[in-house]
């Protein structure tokens, strides 16, 4: 059964805690996201196929273990997702790369979808969503079953916050997804924000308000 990993690897932790601070700035805040990306997304493929290969090192012949040709899919949810991809590919340089836009309508706080490009083999992929903060899960859960409707099978999620009600909704709605993240925050206020969170993800990060 699929479920939310919390990784609190202290360079996870401490990267986290810069990202909180209301003092540091978009520059320092872009390249957080993507470190913290890096190090979830290590353990998010841990359990990549190996196939084993002979090669020759400068000394001798030797059996070797590479990755099994596994071909990933990183999707980005709009707009704060995109500040992640590229730490995903820090590790996965051969992934492609699909958009889901979503935006919370300010009355009900459910998405409302405006935009999906994915690659056209999706179905054949490992699907990775990235996207840095789940407040009720909505969002998330509407992205996992767009990705499904359009045929992909194999989904893990990536995010840096998630609040406890979001980690609850989305082991139940979706047990057959992995989720990554950094840490859960206690709930969302009334404005529907993570709390104590780390602010607007997408303003902090691109410097707008």
């Amino acid at each position: 059964m699929a479920k939310v990993h919390v990784i609190d690897h202290p360079l996870i932790v401490h990267k986290l805690s810069l990202m909180r601070d209301k003092q540091t700035g978009s520059k320092e805040f872009r390249e957080a996201i993507q470190e913290i990306t890096t190090l979830l997304c290590y353990e998010a493929t841990r359990d990549l196929p190996l196939k084993e290969v002979e090669i020759e090192t400068p000394l001798a012949r030797a059996k070797v273990r590479i990755i099994a040709g596994k071909k990933i899919a990183v999707v980005a949810l709009l707009r704060s997702g995109i500040g992640m991809v590229d730490g995903v590919l820090q590790l996965v340089p051969t992934a492609k790369i699909g958009h889901i836009g979503m935006y919370r309508d300010p009355e009900t706080l459910q998405p409302v979808e405006y935009y999906c490009k994915l690659p056209t083999d999706i179905d054949s992929r490992d699907v990775i969503i990235v996207d840095p903060m789940i407040g009720t899960g909505a969002s998330a859960s509407a992205a996992i079953d767009f990705i499904k409707n359009h045929g992909g099978k194999n989904i893990k999620f990536i995010t840096i916050l998630m609040t406890s009600d979001a980690k609850e909704n989305l082991e139940k709605e979706h047990n057959d997804v992995d989720f990554y993240c950094a840490a859960v925050d206690d709930k969302l206020n009334d404005k529907g924000f993570i709390v104590p969170g780390l602010g607007d993800a997408g303003d902090r990060m691109f410097g707008t308000k």
